[in-house]
């Protein structure tokens, strides 16, 4: 998908190459990405690097705002080999999200995260969304639930895409619960 996602405060549209150095801004805080599973990053290369293989997935978007036209964070729809649970069917997917320090809590990325989810259920077809989080992310736990979802189990003893073992608790919404 090419064309833009617009919110009222966001544009949601893919990654782009000079998006390097705004990302490379925000994603080097060690606030941000170890908590998500993540390494910091460590260079504007680093940060390309990441634009051309990681955010070049279907369905990942930067997290532009309107205001200054600056990307200040990412968000996404994963389905098939992306997904972390193993609870997930086919027909569902999974949303994932970060957002620059300076950024929290200005509800940023629920707005985003409720456009995201009109989106897999209006236009992809899905038939449940998930979230997971690492214990202790109460941030990326509070969007979720201002977004609606719902509790749904935890897993223990996951490693982490850093190596670690961690316990992550996953939370999901239907298109029943969406709808309503």
């Amino acid at each position: 998908m090419d064309k833009e996602i617009v919110t009222e405060r966001l544009i949601l549209r893919p990654w782009q190459e000079s998006d390097a150095e705004s990302l490379y801004k925000y994603a080097r805080d060690p606030e941000i990405g170890p908590i998500a599973g993540w390494p910091p990053h460590t260079s504007v290369e680093d940060s390309l690097n990441v634009i051309r293989t990681v955010f070049s997935a279907p369905e990942t978007y930067a997290v532009v705002l309107k205001e200054t036209g600056e990307p200040v964070g990412s968000a996404g729809i994963m389905d098939g080999e992306g997904l972390h649970s193993a609870q997930m069917q086919a027909g569902e997917a999974e949303i994932g999200y970060w957002i620059g320090r300076p950024f929290w809590g200005q509800g940023l990325i629920p707005e985003a995260v409720r456009r995201l989810l009109r989106r897999c259920f209006e236009d992809l077809g899905m038939t449940a969304v998930w979230c997971g989080y690492y214990d202790g992310n109460t941030k990326s736990c509070r969007v979720m639930e201002k977004c609606g979802f719902r509790f749904h189990h935890t897993e223990e003893g996951k490693t982490s895409p850093l190596g670690d073992v961690r316990t992550e608790h996953f939370m999901r919404m239907t298109k029943e619960e969406w709808e309503k």
